[in-house]
């Protein structure tokens, strides 16, 4: 028997995505617990579940973004003609100093700013990062998936990693190729993604490991083949691997888990055109076709869906049902937020986020901004140019006057040698001697 296997500590991600994915993979461990009191034990389930908890986590940061971009679809036309205003003077440093104050103007007349909406946005991409990574790894992270394999890795002898046929079945994983399996972090990495056939070999080889059972009384091999299975598939494999299998007539692949690898794909790719399509009609610019932002929207609504497809087919089936639930459960909440959102009033929303922005100004010592206060702001630009203009203008005036009375006193334009000239030389001369002695 093993007896590394206390020692095991399953490949994880590092860095800042290592913290988030330790929490998001305790939430998951809670749920496959809380499904196993029920005699459900499935990965696939607790899945989905997990998807529907980590939504409702950050409904607050999604309400956050969605109300910015309501605001930024009635600002848009304000933008737009501030843009078309500008338009052909990106070369001119003074127009587009005054282009970024309206602009700015605009912003604070809402009460937001050109980084509100990105804010939520940053916040969420390390969790959907680390979203990913824990369904890439689950045993990594999910105490309780661990222990199945704990205990296949306990019933296998030591020095099992130069068994031929552990070296056959090692080699046949692309993903792990080449991997140091003396480390029993990667051994279960392996065992992670192991066909029905491929456990069969295992179990023919290592027959202690067939003899292996759980609390329960059930073979580990088959509890752990029906906990990955979800709908007839592996979460393991990719719907490519199912696909190719069914043709391959490998592994005994049904015709029911065909259509369920192509149905994830494309379920994936629908549900995200639709929760796309949803978002839109809430964020979308009274200017329609005319505003490039909404044009460049349209096109990504297109783009990520028919993505997401392609990356379904070629992710673990555990990440396209991720994907899939992740944008049903989209569509239900967007549903919610839409029908809130419109129940929003506008000026409401603007006076509170004036409210708050001029409690941060008043921590820094700024004076406090209003709502509307864009006239009034360019009133001042206008006051302070004219202003400026007037004072240049002036300086302009006295100096052409100074010129002109120097020209009339040293008579400027008297040629050279001339009697003029040598009279101005002169004048020069006693005006210089005159000031010395008044000193």
């Amino acid at each position: 028997m093993n007896s590394l296997v206390g020692a095991v500590l399953l490949t994880k991600t590092g860095g800042v995505l290592g913290p988030i994915g330790d929490i998001l993979g305790w939430i998951m461990d809670l749920l496959f617990r809380f499904t196993s009191m029920f005699g459900i034990v499935n990965i696939g389930l607790c899945i989905i579940l997990f998807t529907l908890v980590t939504k409702l986590l950050m409904i607050p940061l999604t309400i956050k973004q969605q109300k910015s971009s309501k605001l930024m679809a009635v600002m848009q036309p304000e933008l737009t003609a501030i843009q078309k205003k500008y338009k052909g003077k990106e070369g001119d440093q003074k127009a587009m100093m005054m282009m970024q104050t309206e602009t700015k103007a605009v912003y604070e007349k809402y009460g937001t700013s050109m980084t509100g909406g990105c804010l939520p946005m940053l916040i969420q991409l390390p969790i959907i990062f680390a979203l990913y990574r824990v369904i890439y790894n689950i045993p990594a992270y999910v105490h309780s998936v661990r222990g199945y394999y704990e205990m296949v890795i306990a019933n296998l002898p030591a020095g099992f990693q130069s068994n031929q046929t552990f070296m056959e079945l090692a080699s046949s994983s692309k993903m792990l190729s080449g991997a140091d399996f003396t480390d029993l972090n990667k051994v279960i990495d392996l065992l992670y993604t192991f066909t029905g056939k491929q456990w069969d070999v295992l179990v023919n080889a290592f027959p202690q490991v067939g003899q292996a059972v759980t609390e329960s009384g059930d073979s580990v091999v088959s509890a752990i083949e029906r906990m990955q299975t979800f709908f007839g598939l592996n979460i393991a494999y990719t719907p490519m691997q199912v696909i190719g299998n069914f043709f391959s007539h490998v592994d005994g692949t049904t015709v029911f888990a065909l259509i369920a690898a192509l149905a994830i794909p494309l379920l994936a790719g629908a549900s995200q055109w639709y929760s796309s399509k949803l978002m839109m009609a809430t964020t979308q610019s009274p200017q329609g076709d005319e505003n490039p932002g909404a044009n460049m929207m349209k096109s990504m609504n297109v783009m990520m869906p028919l993505m997401s497809v392609f990356f379904c087919f070629t992710f673990a089936t555990g990440i396209g049902l991720y994907w899939v639930a992740q944008s049903v459960f989209t569509i239900i909440q967007q549903v919610g937020i839409n029908s809130y959102l419109k129940k929003v009033d506008i000026d409401d929303l603007v006076q509170k986020n004036v409210e708050k922005t001029n409690k941060k100004r008043a921590k820094r010592g700024l004076p406090p901004t209003r709502v509307g206060n864009v006239d009034e702001m360019m009133q001042k630009m206008q006051e302070k140019e004219s202003r400026e203009e007037s004072k240049r203008m002036e300086k302009i005036a006295k100096t052409k006057a100074l010129v002109e009375e120097n020209k009339n006193y040293y008579n400027a334009d008297a040629k050279a040698g001339s009697l003029a000239s040598k009279a101005n030389m002169v004048a020069k001369y006693n005006e210089k001697h005159e000031k010395g002695g008044k000193k």
